[in-house]
């Protein structure tokens, strides 16, 4: 029998680990994706990669690009593209100010992560990102190593 979902659960299937390591992530927003069958056939499935994706404009739209979503085993010859540009979801709204952002310079949108929703819907995780500099990348292990060795000293101290 098949475990329940609690509510608020999300299932996750790609996380680009290193964006975070090589940008400042100023904002976050949830995008849906607009996929074909055989692409949620394959996330579900897992394997898919987001290291080198980022997201653009591209004709007055948002597109995920240079995501890898691996064919699907099952599919036949109606199999889906590994990197084809993927529309994303977003409302107007949202859009016209994700663009203004991006006119921004140094600006961009990383997707940090896939999953699918409680209601069993693709999204994604984007973004607004600034590039670090190799000393803030110093910078921020450093600070991730003192606040590992301040609690486990703290830890010994009772």
């Amino acid at each position: 029998m098949a475990k329940a979902k609690t509510g608020g659960e999300r299932q996750l299937v790609a996380q680009n680990r290193k964006a975070r390591h090589d940008f400042f992530i100023d904002d976050t927003l949830e995008a849906g994706i607009a996929l074909a069958g055989t692409e949620v056939k394959a996330l579900r499935a897992g394997r898919s990669n987001i290291q080198d994706a980022y997201a653009g404009p591209k004709q007055g739209e948002l597109y995920l690009l240079n995501a890898y979503i691996p064919e699907y085993a099952g599919g036949n010859r109606l199999n889906h593209e590994t990197r084809r540009p993927r529309k994303l979801l977003v409302h107007k709204r949202q859009l016209n100010k994700l663009l203004a952002e991006l006119q921004r310079q140094g600006m961009t949108l990383v997707p940090l992560s896939i999953y699918f929703n409680e209601k069993g819907r693709a999204k994604v995780e984007l973004g607004l990102a600034r590039g670090k500099k190799k000393y803030d990348k110093r910078e921020t292990e450093r600070e991730r190593d003192w606040q590992r060795d301040k609690a486990r000293l703290l830890r010994h101290r009772g």
